[in-house]
């Protein structure tokens, strides 16, 4: 059965229709670091009201954020140390102008952006799970020259058929993958493996700005209100505090700031030791010792805190079309099939943040940051600290629309298996199950409405 829905307000006569309305402001996504451009560079400028410092800092963190890292020793001695075993040789191999990466589009392409997390079976006393004895936690698919390769792996899909209450057949893909060419031995008889794809890198400070009195407001682990929705935060290992704190950042908010989310992927993509990470990522029996390096560390704290002031401080594209009455109907259908319980629309930031263009900013994220059961059909079966197999954290819809334009894909997910929007609503399961549900039922003309609404965004 289609579900039709009619957004208006009438008059006193209740024959006159009235247009909906955008809300005041609702073109500043990411409050006053919102940057109006809509051009393939979209997710690539500065915050606006950053000081002549920051601006400055910020230029010099976007260097070493595009430029590539090579082997030791080089003259070029402050970005040699790559290695020796990686993933990408810069920031940017993963996150192209700043964007989306995306998986192989076909058996042998080198992946875009895509790599696997490796766990098993148990907890460390900081709350992060085993790693593999050999491989570690994440299979680096390169290596410098005279190293043999960890391995590389390949995906392959099957496809699972949706029909919509309109009779649209959609084909969705579930990817397995498939280790293979281990350099090092078997993996571990009961590893866990874990798809992540680069996301794009906008607004990232904003969301590190909320207090999290804020975002605890948002939870309902045990859904006292019975709305089938139980969100609940991730509290994680902080290193440079050697603390437990609230999680925010990686698919499953396993990282508590920007700062060590940009030094884990620099020690795990790209092989380069720092302060938070020293140690390289090497397999029993390779001695990392006689392996040419970059120094210890290979990226000084001034310069992975200018990585991740650039990180943080990439503004939050502004929105397009968000007066046109197609896309204010399909966010009062977003609303009505309860999409917003989970991608909270506006919040604030805190004023405490370091970074003062950070504060006390109005912004539309569309995430809670908390953690969901989304359904067996997106488990990956590996726990992250406090999440569970079967649990990612909301992701932020803002420049969603605009991924295809920078990166010339639509592909969504952890994993990228959705091509498109509808397919990642239809991978929603979980407490998400009955949003999904709603979404198929909905009639074409008000399911292209959602979707122009979102892609707004």
């Amino acid at each position: 059965m289609l579900v039709s829905f009619q957004f208006y307000s009438c008059s006193s006569s209740d024959d006159k229709y009235i247009a909906l309305v955008a809300e005041e402001g609702e073109q500043y996504s990411g409050g006053e670091t919102t940057f109006f451009n809509a051009t393939e560079e979209a997710f690539g400028f500065s915050a606006p009201n950053l000081t002549f410092d920051e601006q400055s800092d910020f230029g010099i963190g976007n260097s070493f954020f595009r430029q590539s890292w090579v082997t030791a020793p080089s003259s070029t001695t402050a970005r040699d140390g790559l290695g020796p075993f990686f993933n990408a040789v810069s920031c940017s191999s993963c996150h192209f102008k700043d964007g989306r990466g995306r998986a192989p589009l076909f058996d042998g392409e080198t992946a875009h952006g895509l790599l696997l997390r490796l766990s098993i079976s148990g907890v460390n006393s900081n709350g992060s799970s085993f790693q593999d004895p050999i491989y570690g936690g994440q299979l680096q698919d390169n290596a410098i020259l005279g190293q043999t390769v960890k391995g590389k792996f390949t995906v392959v899909y099957q496809d699972v058929t949706e029909i919509l209450a309109d009779g649209t057949v959609v084909v969705l893909r579930r990817p397995t993958y498939q280790i293979n060419n281990l350099g090092y031995g078997a993996l571990a008889s009961d590893v866990k493996i874990s798809p992540r794809v680069a996301n794009q890198m906008v607004g990232l400070g904003l969301l590190e700005a909320v207090d999290e009195t804020t975002l605890l407001a948002y939870a309902d682990a045990n859904d006292r209100n019975n709305d089938g929705i139980s969100g609940k935060p991730n509290y994680v290992y902080d290193v440079a505090t050697n603390s437990e704190k609230m999680g925010r950042f990686g698919w499953k908010a396993n990282q508590p700031n920007v700062r060590q989310q940009v030094a884990a992927a620099f020690s795990g993509d790209i092989g380069i030791t720092s302060s938070l990470f020293p140690n390289e990522n090497c397999p029993p029996g390779v001695d990392c010792n006689s392996i040419p390096n970059g120094g210890s560390p290979e990226i000084t704290d001034a310069n992975l805190n200018k990585v991740a002031l650039y990180s943080s401080t990439l503004a939050v594209p502004g929105r397009r079309n968000y007066t046109e009455q197609n896309v204010l109907e399909g966010k009062k259908i977003f609303e009505t099939i309860n999409c917003t319980t989970c991608h909270i629309p506006k919040m604030k930031t805190g004023n405490t943040h370091a970074i003062v263009a950070l504060r006390n900013q109005t912004i539309r994220p569309y995430t809670d940051l908390l953690l969901h059961d989304m359904g067996q059909g997106l488990a990956d079966n590996a726990p992250d600290f406090e999440a569970s197999a079967s649990e990612w954290r909301t992701q932020a819809l803002w420049g969603i629309g605009l991924i295809n334009t920078v990166n010339k894909h639509t592909n969504l997910l952890h994993d990228g298996r959705a091509r498109n929007v509808t397919e990642a609503i239809l991978w929603h399961g979980g407490e998400a199950e009955k949003a999904k549900n709603s979404f198929k039922e909905l009639a074409t003309i008000q399911r292209n409405q959602l979707l122009e609404f979102i892609n707004s965004l």
